[in-house]
């Protein structure tokens, strides 16, 4: 196929663009359900906090900077060593048309000191399996127990049209990916211990897949209802690491309008998962579906949606926090958050 530049990809699993402003101060809100760090419940399962099989250490709460690919290297170095200073026992970033996954990873990390950094969409036609092996070797010497790849089977116009692949059948492409990926020459050094990886997964075939195959699975935008059926799909071992779109503000009348057009972006790819869940009329995005996909209000409020994705299952739960300023560090608002939640 002929080629003539590099065309606008629109890639709904990545996370969605930026949305109307959310006028007020971040969301103050009360919060006295949750008060005080720590203060949200929900299990603690031996998979996913403590690092267990030689994962690294979570924690409960991370952060998703779905909008990294648009600051530049100095804030996100900044952006990095803040959701540290926070608390939070991840940061996860995707891998789309912006930059490199290993590279971003090795910033990050370089950026910080404990965290656990995540590149939890790795592009699966970004690199070759051996490619990967490499770079997450080299990343695991440098950075010993902090680095977690997570690939991505990627998007049809996305492996195509920009990075000029055929692209397969998920499934079979990353079935395929993972055989290469487990035969490549290059295995850990001395002391960094057993390579892993997890899978982006939506779907109960790629579910299944992650808990044949991987550490496990990372769940982007989906409601708590899914988080169910994905821990009943990966059965009680597997990390389970779920992904929640989030628009904080002072109330719910200020950001349902945000919150609306973060899961209109979303819903592209989730539908027929979503009708599967007993969501009716899915285009429609009623007030109830979207809700089900978007927390939004005050801190109280998003902490409530941690608590329940704990609670269904969830090893970790990152936070995707959608703000007007995608090219702006939501840094104010994520040290909020962090007061209210399960650090």
């Amino acid at each position: 196929m002929e080629r003539t530049g590099t065309p606008a990809v629109a890639v709904p699993v990545a996370g969605p663009p930026a949305v109307a402003a959310v006028r007020g101060d971040g969301g103050d809100g009360d919060g006295s359900r949750f008060a005080g760090r720590g203060a949200v419940g929900g299990p603690v399962r031996p998979g996913a906090a403590r690092g267990s099989a030689g994962r690294p250490v979570l924690g409960r709460v991370g952060i998703w900077a779905g909008d990294s690919d648009g600051y530049p290297a100095a804030g996100l170095r900044a952006a990095a060593a803040a959701v540290e200073e926070s608390g939070y026992g991840a940061l996860w970033f995707a891998e789309t048309a912006g930059r490199e996954a290993m590279a971003q990873a090795a910033i990050l990390l370089s950026a910080t000191r404990r965290i656990t950094v995540a590149a939890g969409m790795a592009d699966i036609y970004a690199r070759d399996a051996v490619t990967t092996a490499a770079a997450r070797r080299t990343l695991a010497e440098a950075f010993p127990g902090r680095f977690l790849l997570g690939l991505w089977e990627s998007h049809p116009s996305l492996a195509e049209d920009v990075r000029g692949h055929r692209y397969r059948p998920a499934r079979a492409a990353m079935r395929s990916y993972l055989d290469a990926l487990d035969a490549a020459p290059f295995g850990p050094s001395a002391g960094t211990g057993p390579p892993g990886h997890l899978l982006a997964a939506l779907d109960l075939g790629m579910l299944g897949l992650a808990a044949e195959r991987t550490w496990g699975a990372n769940v982007l935008g989906m409601p708590v209802e899914h988080t169910r059926r994905a821990r009943a799909a990966l059965g009680p071992d597997p990390l389970l690491a779920v992904t929640q779109l989030c628009v904080l503000g002072p109330d719910r009348s200020r950001t349902a309008g945000p919150a609306r057009a973060t899961a209109a972006a979303a819903l592209p790819n989730r539908r027929a998962l979503l009708e599967e869940l007993g969501h009716r009329d899915v285009d429609a995005l009623g007030e109830r579906l979207v809700d089900a996909i978007v927390a939004h209000g005050d801190a109280g409020a998003i902490a409530r949606r941690v608590h329940e994705h704990l609670d269904a299952g969830a090893d970790h739960v990152s936070l995707h926090l959608v703000t007007a300023r995608p090219d702006v560090p939501p840094l104010r608002q994520w040290e909020r958050l962090a007061g209210q939640l399960p650090l």
